[in-house]
């Protein structure tokens, strides 16, 4: 395992970006660019390797373990974060190389077992069958993990936590919620939510929108094309896929139970209003959300900014070591 950075692209531009590069077909089929996959790692300071999720739909899990044989051993069993990456729900994989380094980097930083999600695309899988992939991998946790070597061997199931970034953000808050509905997840227990810039959206445009139309990252076309792409046919971005907020029936019977949130944020991306209305709206429902929403930067700039990731896995490390009493399990 090298650097975060190491396997990362250069600081993105809006001329280089990989979302304004998504072809779209008149018959509604896309074209992606090109993102070079990382294997999985049978060395060095964390391992990886592949298991299968669900065969029928191609869906798959990359699990990440500190090197048991590195200094300095570990002193007591690892706690498990369940991640889903991101990418508008249309783009990349676990082994996209900027995520792979990324939850290497995690895995070592926090330190945890990473169980990384490659879950169906859009548009060729519209939500939300993301969605339905992520409560399977929740499931995972319930079903299988204790059988998996490494995590009977060096993981704790009492402390998961589920974790996504961007559009994997989104579907985190989906997968918690779902997993409070009555379900028994023993012997696994969901400790806490890690909704990392999710990706949120509405009809009305914020004040952070607005001003993105060059953005680096996420540029409101791309941001718009995404939507687009990601939604059933035919929903706004005021479906409570992409709006939960103003969209969502009964949130506060879908809420309860809940388990604690981490929302984290950057005051340079288009979506930083949406996080802090996300904020706002849990809070308002009785969640215990601890807010994050200050860090400087862009979307996505952990995955090529080394500060940044050291910023956001020193808070997911302090929320993972301060989980408390079991929310949910």
């Amino acid at each position: 395992m090298g650097d975060v950075t190491a396997a990362a692209p250069p600081s993105p531009d809006k001329s280089s970006n990989l979302f304004m590069q998504i072809a779209v077909h008149p018959d509604g089929t896309i074209t992606r660019p090109f993102v070079p996959d990382a294997p999985p790692s049978a060395t060095g300071l964390v391992l990886s390797r592949d298991v299968p999720l669900d065969a029928s739909l191609a869906t798959s899990l990359r699990l990440y373990l500190p090197n048991p044989a590195s200094p300095p051993p570990p002193t007591s069993k690892l706690p498990v974060i369940l991640y889903f990456h991101g990418g508008g729900f249309v783009l990349f994989s676990t082994g996209s190389v900027f995520y792979h380094a990324s939850c290497e980097a995690m895995a070592a930083a926090v330190p945890a077992i990473v169980v990384s999600l490659d879950y169906r695309l859009a548009p060729e899988h519209r939500l939300p069958a993301a969605y339905d992939d992520a409560a399977s991998a929740v499931l995972w946790l319930r079903d299988a993990a204790a059988g998996d070597p490494w995590i009977a061997a060096h993981g704790d199931l009492s402390r998961c936590f589920v974790m996504g970034s961007s559009s994997g953000g989104n579907m985190a808050l989906n997968a918690g919620v779902r997993a409070c509905r009555g379900l028994d997840l023993g012997p696994a227990a969901v400790r806490g939510l890690v909704l990392h810039q999710p990706y949120l959206g509405g009809v009305a445009r914020t004040p952070s929108e607005e001003k993105s139309g060059d953005d680096a990252v996420l540029p409101l076309e791309a941001n718009d094309k995404l939507w687009s792409l990601a939604l059933p046919a035919g929903a706004d971005r005021d479906h409570e896929f992409s709006n939960p907020a103003k969209s969502m029936a009964a949130a506060a019977a879908a809420l309860t139970g809940l388990p604690r949130c981490l929302v984290t944020g950057s005051d340079g991306d288009p979506l930083i209003d949406r996080q802090r209305e996300l904020v706002a709206w849990l809070r308002g429902h009785g969640v215990e959300v601890v807010a994050k929403t200050d860090f400087a930067g862009s979307h996505a700039a952990e995955l090529f900014v080394k500060e940044t990731a050291d910023e956001l896995f020193a808070a997911v490390r302090a929320f993972v070591s301060c989980a408390g009493d079991v929310v949910h399990s």
